[in-house]
């Protein structure tokens, strides 16, 4: 049995996958109906190498254009938001992950001039057998900037 999961792992993995591409393509049709054009899905490029020599992929679920901005777009889906709200879970190393992924798009696509911004689409999935059947869609437009991974430099005043 060793290197196998166990048959409720892997249809707890699956299930987990399913709901993500549920709530991506909810996602995708949610901004398309309020006015934005889609561009690419599940984009993934390298982005860089581990300690040990293995390439790290980044991937953005959604690139959109809102208007003249290109828009990369996470998408956190659950079932519930009783213990925390989906875009909680969009940490530091995942918005700089996704940074690292769309600075690379730019690049390929020769957009490093464009104006860009970096969105968050929370779904919260209805549970089954509860009436509502429509799930809860939320927007966070500019939730994060690369401002915040820019490296500081000391000013001379400090020194003074």
């Amino acid at each position: 049995m060793s290197g196998q999961s166990s048959p409720a792992s892997s249809n707890t993995s699956t299930g987990h996958l399913q709901l993500g591409k549920r709530g991506e393509e909810y996602a995708a049709a949610y901004l398309q109906q309020s006015g934005c054009h889609l561009v690419a899905s599940n984009f993934t490029v390298p982005v860089g190498r581990n300690r040990l020599g293995a390439t790290i992929s980044a991937e953005i679920d959604l690139i959109v254009y809102d208007g003249e901005t290109l828009c990369f777009v996470e998408v956190k889906t659950r079932t519930s938001d009783w213990f925390a709200a989906p875009q909680v879970n969009v940490d530091l190393r995942k918005q700089r992950q996704i940074a690292r992924a769309a600075r690379a798009y730019r690049r390929i696509f020769g957009l490093m001039d464009a104006t860009y911004r970096y969105d968050v689409v929370s779904i919260v999935m209805p549970g089954e057998g509860i009436a509502s059947s429509e799930p809860q869609i939320e927007i966070f437009r500019n939730f994060w900037s690369e401002e915040k991974f820019r490296k500081r430099r000391w000013s001379e005043r400090y020194w003074e």
